[in-house]
């Protein structure tokens, strides 16, 4: 079996390489609600990518980031239920006065939700910082919706988890290989990855 590695689309088609400051960024944490904390949809590295969250939103803050929350929303009685105490922003990374929260139905932030809007009202420009849960679902979706867009999106992998699911054959797939693989396919096309917030100039 070779072990040659590809270049990129990335780096076949000239796009840019360079990270974005933070402070001219604007920070998109996704689906950070306690929904992936507890019960049915609980992801086995939560709270380490939680913390991560925090971290990465408290230095966006201190370097004057603009910061947008997204949240998904199932309805009444799901695990989605943004009414109720399930489907609510962790208190971690819980949204300041002034910082929107956006309201999703669909995996991609931007599929028919005001995220766009958002981001123009607050004079964003095409940089966006993203993280969140999960990793293959949202953050993914998000990234490649971004991308179509015309953004530059960058997300920080250490910020952002999933859950392991059966592949294709049955046979299980960690959740790390499912979050590296989701990472590595973000990174070929719809944007950059970086470890931690550390590696974003602030």
């Amino acid at each position: 079996m070779s072990t040659n590695v590809s270049q990129t689309l990335r780096q076949v088609v000239g796009l840019p390489a360079d990270l974005p400051r933070l402070g001219d960024a604007t920070l998109v944490l996704i689906d950070y609600q306690n929904t992936y904390r507890t019960g049915v949809m609980a992801l086995p590295d939560a709270e380490r990518a939680l913390a991560a969250g925090a971290r990465l939103l408290e230095r966006a803050r201190a370097a004057g980031a603009r910061v947008v929350h997204v949240v998904n929303d199932g309805g009444p009685g799901s695990p989605y239920d943004v009414r109720a105490e399930v489907g609510a922003i962790s208190p971690q990374v819980a949204p300041r006065d002034g910082e929107p929260v956006v309201v999703k139905t669909f995996p991609d932030s931007f599929h028919r939700t005001e995220l766009q809007q958002v981001l123009t009202d607050l004079g964003a420009g095409t940089d966006l910082v993203l993280a969140g849960f999960m990793t293959h679902m949202c953050v993914a979706s998000t990234a490649q919706g971004a991308f179509n867009l015309g953004y530059r999106a960058t997300v920080v992998a250490d910020a952002c988890t999933t859950r392991p699911l059966p592949g294709p054959g049955g046979a299980p797939v960690a959740a790390e290989t499912l979050h590296e693989a989701a990472l590595t396919q973000i990174g070929d096309l719809f944007g950059l990855v970086v470890p931690t917030a550390d590696a974003l100039p602030a």
